[in-house]
């Protein structure tokens, strides 16, 4: 028998409440296979009270360069504000550690291309956190509409209909283009449109919509799109935070049944449904249902999923081409909706503006425009500093 894969090193950038009741849990998890020795965070008190909170001894640090060569660990978690995820994810990979960031893994194509270049000369990875894909009942229905089993994909609806208060938008660097890259496109639909495009693949063609209705924000606050795949299949997406009744869902119809989930945070298998068409004989139809082993999507099972990757050599999910087709598709959204044009897949290159930025520089949209308000510089943050 081989040897057991020595456990990695790892360090967590930020220790807010995404690291502390997601991240903390996937490491207890996989104790057996990584070892947690490292925490940055400007704000000593936050550190301290993390630090009595995780296991062993975890060294403290207030910026991320200072921990990278004092520690030199094997893999980073980030869980900062988003307009730090690139310069933070950067420096990790130059440091040759693995990184496992929150979503969106940067702010712009640009800022992605920045980070795969940093990838290849390092031959590190980094990987988005999408962690919706990793729940059983998501690799069976895949598996399923991958192999041909329910028939042609023809029809799809992606919704992400949530709600978010004014509170909740005082945060400064939240509905800012600059410090979040967009509203709930960017930083709450994207786990599901992201769960659509692995279910169903790469999409050809985007027309869409946004607007800000309630908020005052400088992103929109809902947008809506209509999405060609390149295998013909026609899909509707909504993302909203003005819902009052929340729900997240995904229906695909096929030929021969429709599959559809059904949750708000988080799914098991039993959140999955199968119907089958008409002419489907009954004993076909039983061989869909869920697996016997019910794993919930999560930190967790991501993190087991990027442990698998580097113990077998190989690129990690939600790395590489993978996470850059999510963020294509936020880009586009907004293009197509800030434009009026439907906008195809690949043609945001650099040169055009909605590479550098999700706004577009959209005189509409843009940080600039009086209805937006001044752009709000670092120094001009109120309440606890960020990572």
């Amino acid at each position: 028998m081989s040897a057991r894969p020595a456990r990695r090193r790892v360090a967590v950038v930020g220790t807010g409440a995404i690291v502390t009741g997601s991240h903390l849990p996937a490491l207890a998890a996989h104790a057996d296979r990584t070892e947690l020795v490292a925490a940055v965070d400007v704000d000593p008190e936050r550190l301290d009270a993390f630090r009595a909170q995780a296991p062993g001894d975890v060294a403290g640090y207030a910026s991320t360069d200072a921990m990278l060569d004092a520690v030199r660990p094997d893999l980073v978690l980030v869980g900062t504000p988003p307009s730090l995820h690139r310069e933070q994810t950067v420096a990790a990979l130059k440091a040759g550690a693995w990184v496992l960031c929150e979503k969106p893994l940067c702010l712009s194509l640009a800022e992605y291309d920045d980070i795969a270049a940093a990838e290849e000369a390092s031959g590190a990875y980094a990987s988005v956190i999408f962690q919706h894909r990793y729940g059983s009942g998501a690799a069976h229905a895949r598996d399923l509409i991958a192999s041909g089993e329910l028939g042609a994909p023809l029809v799809a609806h992606c919704q992400t209909t949530w709600h978010r208060d004014a509170a909740y938008y005082a945060v400064p660097w939240r509905g800012r283009w600059s410090t979040e890259g967009g509203g709930p496109t960017m930083g709450h639909g994207i786990h599901q449109y992201d769960l659509l495009l692995h279910l169903l693949g790469p999409w050809a063609e985007i027309r869409a919509m946004a607007s800000r209705l309630v908020h005052d924000t400088e992103s929109e606050d809902v947008s809506t799109a209509l999405v060609r795949f390149g295998s013909g299949a026609l899909a509707t997406v909504v993302n909203s935070v003005l819902s009052p009744e929340e729900v997240s869902r995904i229906r695909v119809d096929c030929a021969d049944a429709t599959v559809e989930l059904t949750h708000l945070y988080a799914h098991r298998n039993d959140d999955w449904t199968y119907t089958p068409a008409r002419h489907v004989a009954p004993a076909r139809a039983a061989a869909w249902r869920t697996p016997g082993a019910d794993v919930p999507s999560s930190h967790t099972a991501q993190l087991g999923a990027v442990l698998d990757a580097w113990d077998a050599g190989a690129r990690p999910p939600g790395s590489g081409q993978e996470a850059r087709a999510t963020l294509e598709f936020a880009a586009a959204l907004y293009k197509a909706a800030f434009t009026g044009r439907p906008v195809r897949a690949g043609e945001i290159a650099a040169g055009d503006p909605f590479y550098s930025a999700m706004h577009g520089d959209h005189p509409d949209w843009a940080p600039e425009n009086p209805r937006n308000g001044p752009r709000l510089e670092c120094s001009q943050r109120v309440g606890p500093p960020e990572v």
